[in-house]
Formats: C-alpha cells, structure tokens, sequence
C-alpha cells in the first residue's frame, strides 16, 4: 500500500504508540486523524504534526461517537489505514484475595468492554467504509489491531487484560479471513515492555530491572518501535492475519 496521499485513522493517538503512530504516517505521506479522548491531548499532538493531522475526540466503545473520526478521515481523503492503538491496562486483581473472596466481575468486564469490544467496534466500522473503496496495489484498505505479550503469558494479576489482548490475537486470522473477499489485510502488533506514559509514573530502577528483562535489545521498547512495525504492516500488502510480537524475545515470568 502506498501511504502517500491516503487516509489514515490512528485510534489511542494522543500519546504513546498512538502518537508516534500519527507521526510515522505523516512522514510517510498520509492524512492523518487522531482520535482519543476529548480530554486527551490529542489536539495538541495534531497540531504539533501540522497541516495533514487534524484531532477528531471518541470514544472507540460507543458506535456513534467513533462514527466523528472515520467521517472526518474520510474527509481528508481515501480512507486507506487504520492503526488501532487505544486500549487499557488491566486491573491487576488476582482470581481470589487472600480472603478466598472472589475478584469483582464488573472489572472483568470493563477491561474486555475497551480492549475487545472497542477493538471489535474499530474494527468493523473501519472495514465498512474501507469496502466502498477502489482496489489500489491490491487492497481495498488495512487494518492494524494491537494485542500484547500478555496475550501468551500474562501474568499474575493480568486475567482480564491477557484475556482480552489473547482474544485480539484470537480474532486477527478470522478477520483476515473474513475480510479478504473485500481485499482488506488485518494484522495485530502484541508489544513486550514499552515506555509509555503508563510505565513513565514507575521509578527509575524500577524501569531499569524492566529493561534489564529483555533478552536483546536491554531496553525499553520506544513508541517508534511500534510506530515503524505499524507502517510495514500498512505497506506490505503479503502481511495480512498476522500478529507479530514486538517484545526483544521477552517471555513473561508469573509474576
């Protein structure tokens, strides 16, 4: 796919993977749209990319809230990618307390409602307006979807959030398949330990002991890591049902 010219929506794009997302696609030539949060910076981070990035507020759970962005990206062009970063952590509570009492079921919910269910709702109503398209280089449009190494060993606590980034792994082949009779590619990141905002309120060795978990590179992983798998995987029109890890051959430990 060639991204100069197109349009693109990044969803989770007012920091973090998001952010460096919008900018990559910008300098690879695309018309970019930010969505986030109304309260987010997301319109400080467009206006910073300048004249081909404009900020559209959403929320990617509710279905006539995230009809604003694709309409707005949609008025900037062909709408041709879709980078879907927004999501989660998850609520770090163990199956039972010390008690024996058993974990709150609503906060299961709440993280599979923003990481499955609006990772399912950015997916749908994405390929729909992508399938009015014209075929260019092959496709129609793609989709790139974000799980995570805790999809294949979270860890204590992560119940709920490898659940729902192990289904985002889970539906990435089947939405391939599905999809591909209107040549749109659906592939999936599961990014290791990146330094995000998240990471960035924990102490200094506290991050480095992260680091220092990593098989190679010992380090971090920086939001242009994922910002730069995300392009290749928007322009290399083979790639499609994929996930791939992005994680310096990190595996989990329980805890």
């Amino acid at each position: 796919m060639d991204l100069n010219g197109a349009s693109a929506l990044v969803t989770g794009g007012a920091s973090g993977l998001g952010a460096a997302t919008a900018a990559a696609l910008v300098k690879a030539g695309a018309k970019v749209v930010i969505t986030d949060f109304a309260s987010s910076d997301g319109a400080a981070v467009a206006e910073r990319l300048g004249p081909n990035a404009r900020f559209a507020p959403a929320d990617i759970t509710n279905e006539d809230s995230l009809r604003s962005p694709l309409d707005a990206a949609q008025e900037l062009g062909v709408l041709r990618a879709v980078v879907h970063c927004a999501g989660r952590g998850g609520d770090r509570l163990r199956i039972i307390d010390k008690e024996r009492q058993p974990a709150p079921l609503r906060s299961f919910r709440d993280v599979l409602e923003v990481n499955l269910i609006g990772t399912y709702n950015v997916l749908r109503l994405s390929a729909a307006r992508m399938s009015g398209n014209s075929i260019e280089d092959g496709d129609r449009g793609a989709i790139v979807l974000t799980a995570s190494a805790a999809a294949f060993e979270g860890q204590i606590g992560q119940t709920s959030y490898s659940a729902s980034k192990g289904a985002v792994h889970a539906m990435t082949i089947v939405a391939a398949r599905d999809l591909a009779s209107w040549a749109i590619r659906v592939n999936t990141i599961a990014p290791g330990i990146f330094d995000t905002p998240m990471l960035a309120r924990l102490r200094d060795d506290i991050r480095q002991s992260l680091a220092a978990t990593v098989p190679h590179p010992k380090r971090l992983g920086d939001p242009d890591d994922y910002a730069g798998l995300a392009v290749t995987l928007l322009q290399n029109g083979y790639l499609n049902g994929e996930t791939v890890r992005l994680d310096g051959a990190i595996r989990m430990a329980p805890r």
